[in-house]
């Protein structure tokens, strides 16, 4: 064991000074990527727009990127599952609720695969999904606002890793444990984790409006379950996942999970789950889940905790999984545009190793099993292989699909995206990468219409990249121009967190429907202030409500006095703008809290508790217009028990 260790280790440091000393010299020098032509092929002009949106997850940050191609720009971070104090989301009291989980409020995530909505097999531009890695959740995020719409927590489950992709009508985002855990949750012995922990595959329905219901969980065997695509023509219905540790070890995983020769894809036949939940064979058991739903008619957030799941087993339906064999310790799994090929990335496997569909049913329909695993049948190797791509490089992870029967893999350990052909597997191109690449992304290369003209590679080293920024650099994103027979670096950029995989669309799906302004007249917060005759102090006991607006450039009130010290004071905060792109903030000193960054027609609220006596100033916080400086007031704060009348005016009044 020792031995195995050294080796495996040796053989990672190795790779890695190969990468990181020698590297930088491969292509560019002291001229850099953008040389030459290239720098024209991803030249914006002032006032033109990207060809291209890309959302590209922001790993520990639990935020998403967006960034236009081919410039690599970035035009916003949307906030999902942490605090962002630019937006206030998880700040203030509308958006708190997004955060609640069955574990009280957590404001921070690890978020790794966003997916795109679809009709038909093809990207359709309506949402984002993206997955809450660490504690187990789905995001929902509305393309008409760029806003986060809703989050789903995802019981049973304990890192939820080969998510968040979807079927090609958006019937089914899944959402699929990284770790085995006892289901349900008890104190038991670690070492008994072999036939005792058990994976939940989660399968959440996505309605006409894109509200997200978890319809069923498919309890596995104890293994990890790690990436997943969803089948597409032909395997409509189906959705595949990447297993490793098929020897169910619970310590020291990078030598005991390796030993068997091949590990599995797992095959759900989704469209056989459905007839077992219509026809009863389900267990209902007891799960506490958070569902999260922002409304834009309230502009506020509702968390709703949910109480039970239902559950197929495997061994008792037939029909629903199978085992594929992969070799060891696969990452990715991908399925081609097509849906003929899935491509089981084993990270420890000198090849490439892609299956067959096709043989697939044939090897199901023929029971051409090789045993079983928990009652869940695994097919023959050889009778479910479509080919080989021999040698292609080092450390296989992720495979995207261009438009012209193109397969493009990233390796981690040779640092490079390699092009080969679907059908004939072989090997057309390859391109370094720098360095360590994991995820790439061709816009549309998770659908049945890819555009393939760009490819997006996402390192995890950057060394020599950038300017040095301290003991840690930024992560960078590569892009690749694929239109030709050779691919083509055009330029790289640095991202935000650390990306691991990204989706990307025309801009014309998405641009064209975006919410400009929100209507007065649709605002339903209950605290509303639709104008400066309706703006108020309330107070109820020690808890002051603040009807307020604002509007180029004051606030109504901008002065209140007879707040106490010791009082909840309540700041619901109105932006009476109707034009587009004009939002205002609303700071307030001495809040243990963000500011507030209000859109046109919307209602936010900050909570702020008066410490200390005195007169306190709040301000706008967004440049909005020649008298920015001027949009501010203050508010008095008296004694605790003090008989200062509570009062408020606007210009003295």
């Amino acid at each position: 064991m020792k031995k195995t260790v050294f080796s495996i280790t040796a053989f990672a440091i190795s790779a890695a000074m190969l990468v990181g000393c020698g590297g930088a010299k491969k292509e560019g020098g002291k001229k850099g990527a953008l040389s030459g032509s290239n720098a024209e092929k991803v030249y914006v002009a002032p006032g033109e727009h990207d060809e291209f949106y890309a959302f590209i997850s922001g790993g520990f940050s639990g935020q998403l990127a967006v960034y236009g191609l081919p410039s690599g720009r970035l035009f916003k971070v949307i906030p999902i599952f942490s605090q962002d104090a630019e937006k206030a989301y998880g700040y203030n009291e509308e958006t708190k609720p997004m955060l609640e989980t069955s574990y009280g409020f957590v404001p921070w995530d690890d978020a790794h695969h966003p997916d795109l909505s679809q009709t038909k097999g093809e990207i359709d531009g309506r949402w984002c999904f993206i997955n809450g890695n660490n504690t187990p959740r789905i995001a929902r995020v509305d393309l008409k606002t760029f806003e986060t719409a809703e989050i789903l927590e995802i019981p049973n489950s304990a890192g939820n890793h080969s998510s968040s992709f979807v079927t090609e009508n958006t019937e089914y985002v899944v959402a699929g444990t990284r770790f085995s855990v006892p289901v349900p949750q008890r104190d038991m012995p670690i070492s008994e984790y072999k036939g005792n922990f058990k994976g939940a595959l989660s399968f959440i329905s996505v309605g006409n409006e894109g509200e997200m219901d978890l319809s069923f969980q498919i309890l596995m065997p104890g293994f990890d379950y790690d990436l997943a695509h969803p089948g597409r023509g032909a395997s409509h219905g189906w959705f595949f996942f990447t297993t490793y540790n098929s020897e169910e070890a619970n310590s020291l995983l990078e030598v005991n999970a390796s030993q068997n020769d091949k590990d599995f894809i797992a095959a759900i036949n989704w469209k056989k789950a459905e007839e077992y939940i219509a026809a009863g064979k389900f267990t209902t058991v007891p799960a506490e889940y958070a569902h999260n739903v922002y409304s834009d008619r309230t502009h506020s957030a509702t968390s709703t905790m949910k109480k039970e799941v239902r559950v197929l087993n495997p061994a008792d339906c037939p029909g629903l999984v199978y085992f594929l064999p992969t070799p060891k310790s696969p990452h990715g799994c991908d399925v081609d545009p097509s849906g003929e090929y899935i491509v089981g990335n084993g990270k420890l496997s000198a090849n490439l190793t892609v299956h067959s569909f096709t043989k697939m049913l044939d090897a199901i329909k023929n029971e051409k099993f090789d045993g079983e695993a928990y009652g869940i049948p695994i097919l023959k190797f050889e009778d479910v292989l479509a080919g080989t791509v021999v040698q292609p490089g080092l450390g296989p992870l992720h495979t995207e699909f261009d438009d012209k029967g193109n397969a493009y893999t990233t390796f981690f350990i040779s640092s490079e995206v390699v092009k080969w052909k679907l059908g004939t597997w072989e090997v057309l191109d390859r391109k370094p990468t720098y360095y360590s690449v994991g995820h790439l992304m061709i816009p549309g290369g998770n659908s049945q219409k890819p555009w393939g003209k760009y490819l997006v590679a996402m390192n995890k080293i950057t060394k020599d990249r950038y300017l040095p920024t301290g003991p840690e650099l930024c992560q960078s994103a590569q892009l690749y121009d694929i239109s030709g027979d050779k691919m083509e670096l055009l330029s790289d950029f640095p991202t935000i967190g650390e990306p691991h995989y990204a989706a990307a669309c025309p801009a014309d799906l998405i641009a064209p429907n975006q919410t400009k302004i929100y209507k007065l007249e649709d605002n339903q917060h209950p605290y509303v202030a639709k104008s400066e005759k309706e703006t108020k102090v309330v107070r109820e006991g020690n808890v002051v409500h603040v009807y307020m607006t604002m509007i180029r450039s004051h606030f109504a009130p901008d002065n209140i006095e007879g707040i106490k010290v010791g009082d909840k004071v309540y700041f619901h905060v109105t932006n009476l703008e109707q034009d587009y792109d004009v939002p205002h903030g609303f700071a307030m000193i001495g809040a243990n809290n963000s500011e507030l960054l209000i859109m046109p027609g919307q209602t936010e609220t900050l909570f702020w508790e008066p410490k200390q006596v005195g007169v306190w100033p709040m301000y706008c916080t967004d440049f909005c217009s020649a008298l920015h400086q001027e949009m501010q007031g203050y508010v008095r704060v008296s004694p605790a028990g003090s008989s200062t009348a509570l009062s408020w005016s606007l210009d003295g009044e």
